[in-house]
């Protein structure tokens, strides 16, 4: 790898983490001002573990991802900048429909989320895969 290869790849890396914490805390903070009125505090933290549960699992991906190849950490960090200015986007109000209800926001995008890192991870290991027989 070039130097200037490292440093946009350093420069992306730190922008996607940067993002990520961003994102996860823009989204709790979304979700909790969503759920000012609610009363059940179990409630609340089962939606908090759920919408920080696809920023933890990619979290974990990117740690595990060190291992991997280039390519497979540049798809990574093009995930986490998507996904999390997305996430933000609909929790934030700009993107929702006048008759969803706030709760299956909270619900759906995450679930959304997962299915995107696990697409992707897919993607990125079979490439991966693809890349090591040709070497």
């Amino acid at each position: 790898m070039t130097d200037k290869n490292s440093s946009e790849q350093n420069l992306l890396r730190t922008a996607a983490l940067t993002i990520l914490l961003v994102g996860t805390v823009g989204s709790l903070y979304f979700m909790f001002k969503t759920g000012s009125n609610q009363k059940s505090i179990l409630l609340l933290g089962l939606f908090t573990a759920w919408v920080l549960s696809p920023f933890v699992g990619i979290l974990f991906t990117y740690r595990l991802s060190k291992r991997g190849t280039e390519k497979m950490s540049t798809w990574l960090y093009w995930t986490i900048i998507i996904l999390t200015a997305a996430s933000l986007t609909v929790y934030s109000g700009i993107l929702t429909l006048s008759q969803t209800p706030p709760a299956f926001i909270f619900l759906f995008i995450p679930f959304l989320s997962w299915l995107i890192i696990l697409t992707i991870l897919l993607i990125a290991k079979r490439q991966s895969i693809k890349d090591n027989k040709q070497t």
